[in-house]
C-alpha cells in the first residue's frame, strides 16, 4: 500500500529555499549583514539615530524564524562590539544610548520569528501585530539604556527614544505589512 507523500509546509520564508546547515549559516550571516546595512541608512538625530535597521531586524525575524533571527542578531551585536563598524553611522564597540536597543534586537528577532513561524506574517493585520510587538520590545530595551547612559527623565526620555520613532515606525510596519503577505501569496504559486 502506497502512501501518499508528507507535504511539509513551511514555517518561515526563508525555510523555502533548500539547504541545511550551510544554509542556515548564509541566512544568518546574510541578516546580520543586512542589519548593518540598513544601520548606515540614517538620519541622525540625538540622543538616537533614526535608522532602517529596525526594518531590517524585523524582516529577519519573520524571514528566518525565531533560532536563526535571534542568531543573527546575535551575530550583529557580538560583531558590532567586537569592532565591525555596521552599527549606525559605521559605529561598533558596546555602550552608548542606542546599545540597549541593539540589546532588543535578539529578543525582538525572536519573538517576531516565533510568531512568524505560526503563519502571523501571511496576512496583513498578523504582520501589522507581529512587527508592531518587535517595535515595542526594541523599546522595551533601548529605553532603560537611553535614559542610564543620558540621564534623561523617563518622559523626556519617551519622546527622544522612542516618540519621535513612532510615523517611522508606522511607515515600515507598513511595508513590511505589505511585502510579507506578498511574499507568501507569490510562494504559494
Amino acid at each position: 500500500m502506497a502512501s501518499a507523500p508528507v507535504s511539509i509546509r513551511p514555517a518561515v520564508l526563508s525555510d523555502l529555499l533548500p539547504g541545511s546547515r550551510v544554509r542556515d549559516v548564509a541566512l544568518v550571516v546574510g541578516g546580520a549583514g543586512l542589519t548593518g546595512l540598513a544601520a548606515q541608512l540614517t538620519v541622525p538625530l540625538w540622543p538616537v539615530p533614526v535608522t532602517a535597521q529596525t526594518f531590517a531586524v524585523l524582516l529577519v525575524g519573520a524571514a528566518l524564524g525565531m533560532n536563526r533571527a535571534a542568531a543573527s542578531m546575535a551575530l550583529y551585536l557580538v560583531a558590532g562590539i567586537a569592532g565591525v563598524p555596521w552599527f549606525a553611522g559605521h559605529s561598533s564597540g558596546w555602550g552608548g544610548a542606542s546599545f540597549g536597543y541593539v540589546l532588543g534586537f535578539i529578543a525582538a528577532a525572536a519573538v517576531v520569528g516565533k510568531l512568524a513561524e505560526r503563519g502571523a506574517d501571511r496576512t496583513v493585520l498578523g504582520t501589522v501585530g507581529t512587527m508592531a510587538l518587535g517595535n515595542v520590545i526594541i523599546y522595551a530595551f533601548g529605553l532603560p539604556v537611553l535614559v542610564a547612559v543620558t540621564g534623561l527623565d523617563l518622559g523626556t526620555a519617551l519622546v527622544e527614544g522612542a516618540g519621535k520613532f513612532l510615523l517611522g515606525d508606522a511607515v515600515k510596519i507598513a511595508v513590511a505589512a505589505g511585502l510579507l503577505p506578498l511574499a507568501w501569496k507569490l510562494a504559494r504559486r
